[in-house]
């Protein structure tokens, strides 16, 4: 464990020039103390690293001196894959090896490069979660991640939707990250399932590999299998009239599906800036719920019941209202 963060001092000053103790310490998450004791072992086997004394000062490297020692161990290459989203790699416990495989890539890279891609670490940041949305028990998370990279099978308890639990022996295939929530994709009772990793209550190694099915592609499951979620969860279609403002807010409410079927369905405004939209709803009180959100920026046309339902909620409202 010294040993890499000996390295990892090297390279942070290789990197960025002169460093205080206080800076070091405050990258490694270690104290100031060891800082110094990690300088002086620096210094005791020939690296040439100076400080500067008094305000503005700091550790350096004599100036030239450049570590050849760059290679990538197995877990920050893998890792890197993570490079652009610090929150996942943190989540499935790879955090400091990513900090690590980062440094060692950048004292790679030429003087200009090097620069290069820090501008580009200060101008974009990539932020996963949704809004609204709560933080996630990822107690399993890690477990979950390292037997998909042994393709290692295990055994689970899992809460489905309706809170009963269900044990389950699955073969783990991935993990996709959808808009701050993780999900596995694993193979059980020899068909391709998806779990909620949050969902995860208990995980057991069951000592036994697995052989993943060839041809298998996560990408290429993961947008199958969304499009038939979105199926079993927008069954029916409404037609209904938008205002302008009402178009705009499709997306708000009904996201990436009712923003598809804006552009699907939509019809030319007319006169008066209103138009036609089978937007998809999901059955019974659901739907209900979803159309009033539009307020009077929505006039539900079909189907007759669900127009009903709408009409009886707004007189109920009014009612309530006076």
């Amino acid at each position: 464990m010294r040993a890499s963060r000996l390295l990892s001092v090297l390279l942070l000053l290789q990197n960025r020039g002169r460093m205080t103790a206080e800076e070091l310490a405050a990258e490694l998450e270690v104290s100031v103390r060891t800082v110094y004791r990690d300088i002086d072992a620096l210094s005791a086997a020939g690296v040439p690293v100076f400080a500067d004394r008094g305000r503005g000062g700091g550790y350096q490297l004599l100036g030239g001196y450049r570590t050849r020692l760059t290679g990538l161990s197995e877990g920050e290459a893998q890792a890197l894959a993570l490079a652009g989203l610090p929150v996942a790699a943190a989540e499935l416990g790879l955090g400091t090896v990513l900090a690590a495989a980062q440094l060692k890539l950048y004292a790679a890279l030429p003087e200009e490069l090097r620069s290069r891609a820090a501008e580009v670490a200060e101008r974009f940041y990539l932020d996963v979660p949704g809004w609204h949305r709560g933080i996630e028990r990822l107690e399993r998370l890690a477990d979950v991640a390292e037997a998909v990279w042994q393709s290692r099978r295990i055994r689970v308890r899992y809460r489905r939707w309706d809170d009963s639990a269900v044990e389950r022996t699955l073969d783990p295939l991935g993990l996709v990250l959808k808009a701050g929530t993780w999900y596995l994709a694993a193979r059980c009772d020899g068909s391709e399932r998806t779990y909620r990793v949050s969902r995860i209550d208990e995980l057991t190694d069951t000592g036994e590999g697995f052989t993943r099915p060839g041809g298998f592609d996560l990408a290429a499951y993961w947008r199958d299998w969304s499009e038939q979620f979105e199926r079993r969860l927008y069954p029916g279609t409404a037609l209904v009239r938008l205002s302008p403002l009402g178009r705009a807010l499709v997306p708000v409410y009904l996201g990436s599906v009712g923003a598809r079927a804006l552009e699907r369905t939509g019809t030319e405004p007319d006169e008066s800036g209103w138009s036609r939209v089978e937007l998809p709803v999901e059955p019974g009180a659901p739907a209900l719920g979803e159309l009033l959100h539009f307020g009077p920026e929505l006039h539900v046309l079909e189907p007759a019941e669900l127009r009903e339902q709408v009409a009886e909620a707004v007189r109920k409202m009014g009612a309530l209202y006076g």
